[in-house]
């Protein structure tokens, strides 16, 4: 097994099927600001108040304006098209549960695991996962086509 890739690299990385193996883990982690939120609404045009109205977010059960859940979860495609598998990767599916909610200036750390491989279709199931501060927030899985390596 490789070690844990713990960042994005500056060069795109590309692991091949081949490559993979089950156990094998990438990481990725970055502080979520309140331009990344207003962007992210812009791109998105989810402009719920829950993510920018904080009279109306102390009346929630969370008491205070929380991140769109879709930013932190984004943080799994940096991890699967810039650092494994990399290049020629395609997302294929995702399956999430958003377990805990990520506040304003929290630093989210995204974590893939390969579980499985199934090479007659080149695709990789990935455990995916969030994290603030070592509390899971975000538990789920994809899948992935991963090219061949070429012969």
């Amino acid at each position: 097994m490789s070690p844990v890739v713990s960042h994005a690299p500056e060069k795109i990385g590309r692991y091949y099927l081949e490559d993979l193996a089950p156990g094998m883990r990438a990481e990725f982690s970055r502080e979520v600001t309140a331009p990344m939120v207003e962007e992210f609404a812009s791109v998105s045009g989810d402009r719920n108040p829950i993510h920018f109205d904080e009279e109306y977010a102390r009346g929630t059960i969370f008491r205070e304006r929380i991140v769109h859940g879709m930013l932190s979860a984004g943080f799994f495609s940096t991890l699967f098209g810039t650092v494994m598998p990399g290049q020629g990767s395609v997302y294929l599916k995702q399956n999430l549960k958003f377990v805990a909610p990520v506040r304003y200036s929290e630093e989210v750390k995204a974590v893939i695991e390969v579980l499985e491989i199934q090479e007659e279709k080149s695709r990789v199931l990935f455990a995916t996962r969030c994290y603030v501060n070592e509390q899971l927030v975000i538990d789920g899985d994809a899948l992935i086509m991963v090219p061949s390596r070429p012969h």
